[in-house]
């Protein structure tokens, strides 16, 4: 092994790897954070409500049907199956003001809301109750019931209902089997026939809900027409489901959204006739089913109540730019080698990196504490000094040491600027490397790589900072 480039290149390798598996223990303490923190989320959840999505009222109506079959010994028999008749209303709308209560859970805090809506809900005259098996006998109906499903209806503050301007009372669950959870009325107003609304005018149907949620509150369309608008006084609304606002406005003291959406437009009606299932928008879990495809569930529509500046996100994005970081600063320690001829040992570059991987640590545990920003420039400002003060010793002099401090101080500021894009993120840092790539290019384009790689002498290393500052004493 003669070539000291060669004897170089692996010890670096070797470097490289130590560093990489640092790296990975880093992204494993992230990771953990994050589990840490999804827990404390499911743990408000536990104690309060998850997100919120709210369907109907609708008129339903159990009834039993007459099937005819062979047994066995090829007998026929006659069993009675039960199955659901509905009225949808023709117009559905929500006025709905969310007011954030924020839940904490040790270092993490949840977004939970308390949220004021008034329902509103017409059956045109004429609207019957659909449901009926073609080809079957109807033996018995119950009367019906009005019913509201919920997603989880442990946050419900409060309740009232009017049918035709007639406060009637609510009781707990649907009586359905594939939406059991939320309210029902069994009593209906006398305008109200078993026929589901089918009298000389529009039954009307007012709901007043208070109702506490986690992060998510979402509605579906069950309306022939559908009118929704919403007030919050959270900053950062994501928009998402299967239909997004006509409007919206968002400020720093809240937002305002609304939706209207026609029947003509979703295919929500029919998947609810069809007891589809509540899928969730990926959030939490709603602990309805989840459907193995989109097409199978209940469409629906609604807004996140996110944090952007998510130290954990932010802090997993961060690490997985560790290699890369890492490399472009053994890059910059090289040129200083190859440009200066000095020689910087691979315990130096060891260290150097090591002062790199920190700086991760430091970022997310800084972060729970102080916000995302102060904790990058916190954790940044300590790196770049650490390492500009050892530069000025392993590259022979302070005017040194400062242009590589200056460096990771440029990198940082990159890093810091990737984090905060999404859409151009890819772009931006491969314009960066390429940027790199062609300094490394430029500055050594008279190197002669031959004659660097064939000293079998090596050069003595070159004076400290300090040690120069003795002899000049």
């Amino acid at each position: 092994m003669k070539n000291r480039l060669v004897q170089k290149a692996l010890s670096l390798a070797i470097t490289m790897a130590l560093l990489m598996v640092a790296l990975m223990m880093i992204s494993d303490v992230v990771r953990d954070r994050i589990y840490n923190r999804d827990r404390a989320v499911q743990s408000v959840v536990n104690s309060t409500a998850g997100p919120q999505t709210l369907f109907g009222p609708v008129l339903a109506q159990r009834c039993t049907r007459e099937v005819s079959g062979k047994d066995s010994e090829g007998r026929v028999e006659t069993r009675l199956v039960s199955f659901q008749r509905y009225a949808l209303p023709d117009e559905l709308s929500h006025q709905t003001r969310a007011e954030m209560q924020p839940r904490a859970r040790g270092l993490y805090q949840v977004n939970t809301f308390l949220m004021h809506d008034k329902l509103v809900a017409r059956f045109a005259p004429g609207n019957q109750l659909q449901g009926k098996p073609e080809g079957s006998a109807v033996r018995h109906c119950d009367a019906p019931r009005l019913v509201l499903p919920l997603s989880d209806p442990r946050g419900i503050r409060s309740a009232t209902l009017q049918v035709d301007g007639k406060p009637l009372p609510l009781e707990p669950g649907t009586g359905h089997s594939v939406y059991p959870r939320g309210l029902q009325s069994k009593t209906l107003a006398a305008g109200a026939s078993a026929s589901g609304g089918d009298s000389n005018g529009t039954m009307e149907v007012v709901v007043l809900l208070q109702l506490m949620g986690t992060e998510r509150v979402a509605f579906v369309p069950l309306g022939g027409t559908n009118q929704v608008s919403m007030q919050a006084d959270w900053p950062h609304p994501s928009f998402g489901g299967n239909f997004l606002p006509l409007g919206r406005e968002v400020s720093e003291q809240g937002f305002t959204a609304s939706w209207s959406i026609p029947a003509l437009a979703s295919s929500a009606r029919q998947a609810f006739v069809q007891e589809r299932s509540l899928c969730s928008l990926g959030i939490a879990d709603t602990s309805y089913a989840y459907a193995a495809e989109e097409s199978q569930c209940l469409e629906q529509f609604g807004t996140s109540f996110i944090d952007p500046v998510n130290p954990y996100s932010l802090s997993d994005r961060a690490t997985k730019y560790g290699v890369l970081f890492v490399v472009l600063t053994f890059v910059a320690v090289a040129m200083f080698e190859v440009l200066k001829k000095l020689r910087v040992h691979p315990v130096q570059y060891l260290l150097v990196g090591s002062a790199l991987c920190i700086f991760f640590l430091l970022l997310i545990s800084l972060s729970e504490h102080l916000g995302f920003t102060q904790a990058y420039a916190i954790g940044a400002g300590a790196c770049v000094l650490l390492l500009g003060y050892y530069a000025s010793h392993i590259l022979g002099s302070l005017r040194r040491g400062l242009p590589f401090a200056a460096l990771i101080a440029v990198m940082y500021g990159l890093l810091f600027v990737l984090l905060q894009l999404e859409q151009t993120a890819l772009a931006v840092g491969s314009l960066a490397l390429f940027a790199v790539l062609a300094i490394v290019m430029v500055a050594t384009r008279k190197v002669d790589w031959y004659a660097f790689g064939k000293g079998d002498n090596p050069e003595p290393a070159p004076k400290t900072w300090a040690q120069g500052l003795q002899e000049r004493a």
